[in-house]
């Protein structure tokens, strides 16, 4: 499962918000968001434990025209690790595990990895190989695979792993999904069973479960499915891809994802990790804190959670998810009890999760205005931009054309997006906060997404 990058940003005037609440300020956000086909979900804020804001925007099932509501049951992707790491903690708890004992005492097939233990598989500094890729060269895309293949896989190829343990940290969906077999193993539960027994049911979490749609479907009347853009830019569902499709075949493994869940639920979630009604203060210090690998270096990572400190805001941890159309997160702010969880059913060029914008609104800051000066061009003053353009390195080429008066761009294997033109040969995306800046006598553009700026020379 795909953890999501962050932070998307977009710039929306300030007397927008000028003298609304949070409340008002967040449905602005959001509403204008929705009109751009940027999100499509649901989104729950809350203060003290107290909701501040929540509601839904979109469609649950495009084919019905089902809308989605505040109940809404959606895939939880990458968020679901958090689950997993609490199954871990609570096994220990329960004299099942330790966190040093080494993965070859739960899983023998992989005793030739040595010395990783289920701390650094919690910690992502296992350095274990992405079984993706391990399963797209080698696994017979007319099965299901369920987690004992990843095992079965990795014992037959043996694929070298990419640094010794706690070398460095680097996410890792194989871990994860180790963990949720270990899971199996130590408690002689199913995966399924062990998180609703000791996690969903005793938080009286009843919309929450392992759901594996294709492998184990079963009828939820309330569920969003997960949409994706083809080829052409239509919104399908990744099953239109085929049986041999990834998110298909690997339907059946879980630990790094497949939760499923609502709005609801997890604010009760969020709430009882402030309580010890399932861990106490020495389980969360392990939960939240990051650690240091043998480097030197801290990994803002710790049980399942991202963990940073923010100058303004204290000590926030967070998870992000991506899998088959579902673009989902939760964060929860430490030190000040505030809680952002957004689920979302569409995954789109256009598609973003505006944390920042978010966060300024709880701590009522300003947002910015850095709006740029929109002009009008006519078609043939788009011709000096128009080409192809490539950088050593980088893996996608960006195809520049006009449609009519727009230029508009494209990424490999993605969606063309119609560019919003400014002066000085800007031109940018608001959605995606994505900027263009054409040099026209180097024949190059400087592209600019959040953090990452990437210079592309135009192709003779």
């Amino acid at each position: 499962m795909k953890k999501i990058t962050l932070l998307f940003i977009l710039t929306f005037p300030l007397f927008a918000f000028a003298q609304k609440s949070k409340s008002e300020r967040l449905d602005s956000l959001f509403t204008a968001l929705h009109q751009k086909k940027a999100f499509n979900g649901n989104v729950l804020i809350a203060e003290q434990g107290n909701v501040l804001f929540e509601k839904s925007y979109g469609l649950a099932n495009e084919a019905t025209q089902q809308k989605l509501n505040t109940q809404t049951v959606f895939e939880l992707a990458s968020v679901s690790k958090q689950f997993t790491a609490m199954g871990i903690v609570l096994l220990a708890k329960q004299g099942k595990l330790n966190y040093d004992d080494k993965m070859s005492k739960y899983i023998p097939e992989l005793s030739f990895y040595g010395d990783i233990t289920i701390r650094h598989l919690l910690h992502h500094t296992a350095g274990l190989p992405d079984y993706m890729a391990l399963f797209e060269q080698h696994w017979d895309k007319t099965k299901f695979a369920v987690n004992q293949d990843i095992v079965n896989l990795m014992a037959t190829h043996q694929p070298a792993v990419l640094f010794q343990p706690n070398e460095k940290y680097e996410y890792s969906n194989t871990g994860y999904a180790l963990l949720g077999l270990i899971i199996e193993k130590a408690s002689k539960k199913s995966f399924p069973s062990y998180l609703k027994d000791n996690i969903f049911s005793p938080l009286q979490m009843k919309n929450t479960l392992v759901y594996r749609s294709r492998y184990a479907p079963q009828k939820i009347d309330n569920y969003a499915l997960g949409y994706v853009q083809d080829s052409v830019g239509k919104k399908v569902l990744t099953d239109s891809f085929g049986k041999s499709f990834y998110t298909y075949y690997l339907d059946g493994i879980v630990g790094d994802g497949m939760v499923n869940s609502t709005l609801g639920d997890l604010l009760l979630w969020d709430r009882a990790l402030y309580t010890d009604k399932l861990v106490n203060a020495a389980d969360k210090a392990l939960i939240f804190n990051s650690v240091k690998t043998t480097k030197g270096e801290e990994t803002n990572y710790g049980f399942g959670w991202t963990v940073n400190k923010h100058e303004k805001y204290g000590k926030i941890v967070n998870h992000s998810g991506g899998w088959a159309g579902y673009i989902t997160f939760i964060e929860r702010h430490l030190d000040q009890d505030k809680t952002i969880i957004l689920l979302q059913n569409n995954e789109s060029v256009l598609t973003v999760l505006p944390i920042s914008q978010v966060r300024k609104i709880l701590y009522n800051e300003k947002i910015e205005n850095n709006a740029l000066k929109v002009i009008t061009l006519q078609s043939e003053d788009l011709d000096p931009y128009l080409g192809v353009y490539a950088s050593e390195g980088f893996p996608l080429k960006l195809t520049i054309f006009k449609n009519e008066n727009t230029l508009m761009t494209q990424a490999t294997g993605q969606s063309a997006i119609p560019m919003t033109a400014h002066e000085n040969d800007t031109f940018t995306f608001e959605p995606a906060n994505i900027k263009l800046k054409f040099n026209k006598k180097q024949k190059s553009v400087l592209l600019q997404q959040g953090k990452m700026e990437v210079i592309f020379q135009r192709e003779e």
